[in-house]
């Protein structure tokens, strides 16, 4: 396993592996005997990047969430995991009742939220301090200033550390960060969006993002991070949930004619380095001159025994170069 440094204050930057997992499903769709084994095997391989969120799994039996945590907590109990591992998880998109969703009935980044919000965070996965806190969507509806003053506020009294955000436009992350400098308090250095070899259209519009979505780096978010180097980019979805090897689940806002040709620019280079296109997908992440994490799913050991081996493949300048001219 390799590792890299995310955050910039010595008080609170950590050394994580490049590969993060996500433990979305732990706990709902995974049980806890399969969660558990691939967690044992993530922890064994070297990783020490694990990505939760105070909602998941609500969709899956129309609660609010909590399922993934309330898991990670006790694997981490059994286990006797330390701050050795890194936990992140996200606040402000669990339904307020059951029932509904973070689209219609959010809990938002209001300063009584993020405080409720984050303890129980803490209390479900048996934390003193959550490692990297992310606000998980935006809220129009509560002032930024507010926000970056709760957040900040539970960095001070050291019951968080790191800071990250998720889905929101360039601009508004960058105003909260210009907040947060203008007031020597800390702001976002963790940004977690949708990212893949394959690009999708953002001009669709959903409820969530009637402008087109806010959720997947495009140029804007991509300039901004090579304008500011000390920020990390985690890349959720980076294998599209599995639409490399079967087509059939590649979403609709990838059919485009962008697409036919990076494909077949990623079959051959899997063919020549003897790699599945998966590993090949998260090879050209690591690799690439943006910093960025992939944060990778898996239901079973074999498929994080898959994911784990793209830490090792080496892609060459011409394998990517010829991945990435073709727009």
């Amino acid at each position: 396993m390799k590792y890299r440094t995310i955050g910039s204050d010595p008080a609170h930057r950590r050394e994580v592996s490049v590969i993060a997992l996500g433990a979305m499903l732990m706990g709902s769709r995974t049980d806890e005997e399969t969660s558990f084994a691939v967690l044992d095997r993530y922890v064994e391989a070297g990783g020490t990047f694990v990505d939760t969120s105070d909602n998941y799994a609500f969709w899956e039996d129309g609660g609010q969430g909590g399922q993934s945590e309330e898991l990670l907590g006790r694997w981490r109990r059994s286990r006797g995991i330390g701050d050795e591992i890194v936990v992140a998880t996200k606040l402000g998109a669990r339904p307020l009742a059951p029932g509904t969703g973070y689209v219609d009935n959010p809990e938002g980044l209001s300063a009584k939220v993020i405080r409720a919000s984050a303890e129980r965070s803490r209390q479900r996965l048996g934390m003193d301090r959550l490692d990297l806190l992310y606000a998980h969507i935006d809220d129009p509806t509560v002032p930024q200033r507010e926000t970056v003053g709760a957040f900040a506020e539970l960095v001070a009294e050291g019951t968080v550390g790191l800071l990250g955000v998720s889905n929101q436009s360039a601009w508004r992350v960058e105003r909260a960060r210009a907040l947060a400098a203008a007031g020597g308090l800390p702001g976002y250095e963790v940004l977690q969006y949708a990212h893949s070899y394959l690009r999708p259209r953002t001009d669709v519009a959903d409820d969530m993002f009637p402008d087109g979505s806010l959720g997947h780096v495009g140029p804007d978010l991509r300039t901004y991070l090579r304008a500011e180097p000390g920020l990390t980019l985690v890349a959720y979805s980076p294998l599209l949930k599995g639409a490399y090897t079967h087509p059939d689940r590649l979403p609709a806002d990838f059919d485009h004619p962008g697409t036919p040709p990076r494909l077949a620019a990623l079959h051959d280079v899997a063919r020549e380095t003897g790699a599945t296109p998966n590993q090949v997908v998260l090879s050209w992440q690591l690799g690439g001159d943006l910093p960025v994490i992939p944060l990778v799913g898996a239901s079973s050991v074999a498929q994080l025994e898959e994911n784990l081996a793209a830490a090792d493949l080496e892609l060459t300048p011409d394998q990517r170069a010829r991945l990435d001219a073709v727009h």
